[in-house]
């Protein structure tokens, strides 16, 4: 798959989450703008229906108090043998509006007193009868023009009254929480009132300005004159976690799913990225593998094609000669199948290791010895600075050795074509860890490839010519040796100047 084809469904899948996401915020904008507005509809209906209750228990009290002393000076008056008579009147106030105002005055009762005897006879029940139903009537009618005064009378003073006077604010906390919770708002609040002057006349005991920002207010007394009326103002501290915890049921598993499949989306483009740069290099390996198999594989040819030669046969040296040719290239074709063998070891979770105590100063004088021969091909030196004082590590000596191996041939392959070629390896110890360093004088390595050399498959570029051989596994498997021994390694580069490796290993634990 071309680059740029991963980069346009990158482009593609990126906007779609986008898009999703964009619709979800606006989905839970609108779910949070709608609780508020039913959060702002319930409180309305709660204070109205407390505003109503304050109304009742005014009218209530009136009631109690106005037409209990005019009943009964009406029970007196009517005991004394009179009746009321209503009268209608018809007010026009300035605004143009007319008031019936309806008044009742006493007179003396023309009911005769009804009765039932045996000496009156039978004909007196019909008028009886006839008389309970008037007083009945009279009865009602003076009930009626009792009430239309008491109204009357509030519809006058009421208004004039102050606030404290008219409402009970202990009742009024009361029909507030009784609102509310038939409204489904179960929530602390607080809540003031303040008269028609502006002035606050009552605030409830545990009141507190916070959330005030966002209050609600509404008249006691609905047909109070505006220029009178008195307003009760409630507001509610911890609205905005109500709000947020009758959404959440939502929001917040939303919110985790759109994290996964953020971390999901990235980490795909991710994993496309990787396996088409290990294809890449895959591809660049197979080139490579197969330029090194063919080298040794036509050498090998073309020897056993001279060894037909029946005057080779003849001659004991060129015999001798083509047979030593044969037997290096086929160690050096051995040795490169057992550098792709390595690969396997990489598809593992981790190398089977054989631990035991190594003193490393004495690996590395070992190896030293060993490669110094190699060393001297190209008019080279190894130099050691063996100053560990503490250099006994649990590890195995087979791979260890591999590494240091490694690290040398790699400063043999790197090295300046026109200096001679100085390696210089050293061992310390540093906070209870064995340091091991090895550092050459070769061509260094740049900036931006210096992240990548322990990479698998990956080889440092040389220019077009194919000058130095190998498959890009031997940093790859130095890498992974060490972080399996519970090691680090990293590497400090200068074009021009020289290349060194530095590997840190937990000492042995005495």
């Amino acid at each position: 798959m071309k680059k740029s084809t991963i980069w346009i469904l990158s482009a593609v899948m990126g906007l779609a989450f986008l898009s999703l996401l964009f619709l979800q915020i606006s989905y839970i904008e609108e779910m949070v703008k709608m609780r508020n507005e039913q959060f702002d509809e319930s409180v309305k209906r709660a204070l109205m229906a407390a505003s109503k209750d304050v109304e009742s228990a005014e009218v209530e009290r009136w009631i109690r108090e106005d037409i209990s002393e005019a009943e009964k000076k009406a029970w007196e008056q009517s005991s004394q043998g009179a009746m009321v008579q209503t009268q209608r009147f018809m007010i026009t106030s300035p605004d143009g509006s007319k008031i019936e105002l309806k008044t009742f005055t006493n007179k003396p009762s023309e009911l005769p007193r009804a009765m039932i005897s045996r000496k009156h006879g039978t004909k007196t029940i019909p008028q009886t009868s006839r008389s309970l139903v008037d007083a009945v009537k009279n009865r009602y009618l003076y009930q009626r023009a009792l009430m239309d005064d008491v109204v009357w009378q509030m519809i006058y003073h009421a208004s004039n009254k102050p606030i404290a006077e008219r409402v009970n604010f202990k009742n009024l906390d009361q029909y507030l929480k009784s609102g509310l919770i038939d409204n489904g708002i179960d929530l602390d609040y607080h809540f003031k009132v303040i008269d028609r002057d502006g002035r606050e006349v009552y605030r409830c005991s545990d009141y507190s300005d916070e959330g005030s920002e966002s209050s609600y207010a509404q008249p006691l007394f609905l047909n109070d004159p505006p220029a009178r009326m008195s307003i009760v103002k409630i507001h509610f501290p911890g609205k905005n976690s109500y709000i947020f915890d009758s959404v959440s049921f939502f929001m917040i598993p939303s919110m985790i799913f759109t994290f996964v499949l953020l971390i999901t989306f990235v980490f795909t483009i991710y994993i496309v990225f990787r396996q088409k740069k290990l294809t890449e290099m895959k591809n660049d390996f197979v080139n490579n593998m197969t330029h090194e198999f063919k080298t040794p594989i036509s050498t090998i040819s073309l020897a056993a094609q001279m060894l037909k030669d029946p005057a080779v046969a003849k001659s004991p040296a060129m015999f001798q000669h083509i047979s030593g040719v044969i037997n290096d290239e086929t160690k050096r074709l051995r040795f490169q199948v057992e550098k792709v063998l390595q690969m396997s070891m990489f598809d593992r979770q981790k190398a089977v290791l054989k631990m035991k105590d190594l003193d490393v100063n004495e690996m590395i004088t070992s190896v030293i010895n060993t490669f110094a021969l190699k060393v001297e091909r190209y008019n080279g030196k190894i130099d050691s600075e063996l100053e560990a004082t503490d250099a006994v590590v649990s590890a195995d000596e087979m791979h260890l050795t591999n590494v240091i191996f490694n690290l040398m041939d790699n400063a043999v392959k790197y090295k300046r074509p026109d200096v001679d070629l100085q390696l210089m390896v050293r061992t310390w110890n540093e906070s209870g860890k064995l340091m091991i360093s090895v550092q050459d004088n070769g061509i260094g390595i740049k900036k931006e490839n210096l992240k990548k050399i322990f990479d698998k498959f990956y080889r440092v570029h040389t220019g077009n010519l194919h000058d130095v051989k190998g498959f890009g596994l031997g940093l790859a498997y130095v890498k992974k040796i060490i972080t399996d021994h519970k090691g680090t390694i990293r590497a400090e580069s200068e074009m021009n100047v020289g290349t060194k490796f530095i590997i840190a290993l937990p000492l042995l634990k005495k």
